[in-house]
């Protein structure tokens, strides 16, 4: 897995906490996973480390936000 992030342009999620605390932000940008010529890109702005952003196909962001909305990852401990 390769990604460009140099020119990621990163977005804070809207239910990201506006306290400077708990944000999460996402980044389309140009990178190679599993034949994709771009990926989603999430880091957690208080980390923004490259070697910490998570790389999402198209497919497997389609189901993590799926499983947001369902509340999939609501009671995890």
């Amino acid at each position: 897995m390769d990604a460009d992030l140099s020119n990621a342009t990163w977005r804070k999620a809207r239910r990201s906490g506006n306290n400077g605390g708990n944000c999460v932000e996402v980044a389309l940008v140009d990178g190679a996973k599993e034949g994709q010529t771009r990926v989603y890109a999430m880091r957690d702005s208080k980390n923004p480390a490259p070697d910490k952003v998570l790389i999402f196909t198209s497919a497997e962001w389609d189901a993590f936000r799926l499983g947001v909305k369902d509340g999939e990852f609501d009671d995890l401990s």
